[in-house]
């Protein structure tokens, strides 16, 4: 048992913390922090879900900035006995340090056992925020108490821009045509394709990633799902991320770690994309069927995780570039375009596209991802397969990203845009 004075004491030292933070630290605004404001409002419960440590409390705590709100951060070992029915000393222990406010910011409130109903109960008359790190939890919780009252929004690691940003640099659109502006984009490119995007990842380095991948597959995975077979989870998360940009097999997963059952390759691999440590992307087929049974293909959500652990080679620079695309294009589906679904395209004769976006019953886009400069250093088998795939699924925006070729050609009757990854990153379109 925990007592209200006990719980006021923890709110306010948590408060107190949080505004140091901001009086100590680089805040910048997130890209999706104005689309996210517009809807906080009373009978609409806001979840922020995400990686462990991308920034998901500061974000929150950016949108109530310089209002009166009451906010606990439920990841606090001080608060680890509390259950839904001693939910209500919070509220009194808010109201004691705040008076009377109808906003609420609850962090990692899924450790709370039963904290759906007292969430459900609060819904209707006011303003709340919420934020946890495990998908599937908040989802299937909050799917049997708030049925049509909330709205879910993934917050990623810092996009390129934000990085820019991050570090007092944002070009103006005019600049992507100035040398110097480039020059300088490129190398701040070549930082954040080793360093990644976790804010803290980027500020203390590879040590810090280490712990944090080591905190999500133990904290998130392991012992939130009661996982037995605790060694071999850790291998498959291994095995995962050594495998991004990748096709993945759960029956040579199964075989190559030794497990009994490609549901339980299954299971986990879901549970480590719960906690927005890896995602898959399913191979494109107008038939059902056909995508569950295909591989899919992996990609860890960020570039500074697959660095930190060492997996970064000269050979692979390709590979990296690709599994930046992806993310990207995730997080522009998660902030902007909700309408997008995202597949990668292989016909029968092995010609594939890294990704397909498809918008309704439209195939709207194709995208390659190579490491060139130049025309003549890419293989011809990337646009054949973009103008292959381009003919049988009737898609006539075709581009190919590059690590430093810009042009727009015509190849066997269809216009293909190459775009530098740079340019891509911080002018999309």
């Amino acid at each position: 048992m925990v007592s209200t004075e006990a719980i006021k004491s923890v709110i306010a030292e948590q408060e107190v913390e949080m505004i140091e933070k901001f009086e100590r630290e680089n805040i910048i605004e997130r890209e999706n922090q104005s689309v996210v404001t517009g809807y906080l409002k009373p009978n609409i419960a806001l979840i922020i879900t995400g990686l462990r440590r991308t920034g998901k409390s500061v974000f929150s705590f950016s949108i109530l900035k310089g209002e009166n709100f009451g906010y606990t951060n439920f990841d606090d070992e001080r608060l680890s006995d509390l259950n839904a029915n001693e939910m209500n000393k919070v509220l009194e222990a808010i109201y004691s340090l705040k008076g009377n406010t109808e906003t609420f910011l609850f962090d990692e409130i899924q450790n709370v056992y039963g904290w759906e109903k007292f969430i459900s109960r609060l819904v209707p008359n006011h303003r709340i925020i919420i934020t946890g790190s495990n998908a599937t939890l908040m989802s299937r919780e909050l799917a049997t108490r708030l049925t049509g009252r909330h709205l879910d929004f993934v917050l990623f690691p810092f996009s390129f821009t934000e990085y820019l940003r991050f570090n007092d640099f944002e070009p103006r659109r005019e600049d992507v045509y100035l040398t110097s502006s480039i020059a300088k984009i490129k190398e701040y490119l070549n930082t954040y394709i080793e360093m990644g995007g976790i804010p803290e990842g980027i500020s203390i380095g590879r040590r810090f990633v280490l712990q944090l991948v080591n905190d999500i597959v133990e904290k998130d995975v392991i012992q939130r799902y009661k996982i037995k077979y605790a060694k071999k989870l850790k291998e498959l998360s291994h095995y995962l991320l050594s495998n991004f940009s990748s096709e993945i097999s759960y029956n040579k997963i199964k075989n190559v770690l030794g497990l009994r059952s490609v549901t339980t390759v299954s299971n986990w691999v879901d549970y480590l994309s719960s906690s927005y440590l890896v995602f898959e992307l399913n191979k494109y087929s107008p038939k059902l069927k056909e995508q569950m049974l295909s591989p899919r293909k992996v990609y860890s959500v960020d570039n500074g995780i697959i660095n930190a652990l060492s997996f970064k080679t000269t050979e692979n620079f390709g590979r990296l570039m690709e599994n930046l695309v992806a993310v990207e294009l995730y997080r522009r589906k998660s902030y902007s375009h909700s309408e997008w679904e995202i597949f990668y395209f292989k016909d029968y004769q092995q010609n594939e596209v890294d990704f397909l976006i498809k918008e309704g019953h439209t195939v709207s886009e194709l995208i390659q991802v190579t490491y060139a400069s130049a025309f003549d250093e890419i293989e011809k088998r990337e646009y054949r397969s973009l103008i292959k795939a381009s003919n049988l699924l009737r898609c006539g925006e075709l581009k190919i990203i590059t690590w430093d070729y810009d042009d727009t050609k015509s190849i066997d009757g269809k216009t293909i845009t190459f775009k530098p990854l740079w340019k891509w990153l911080v002018t999309p379109g």
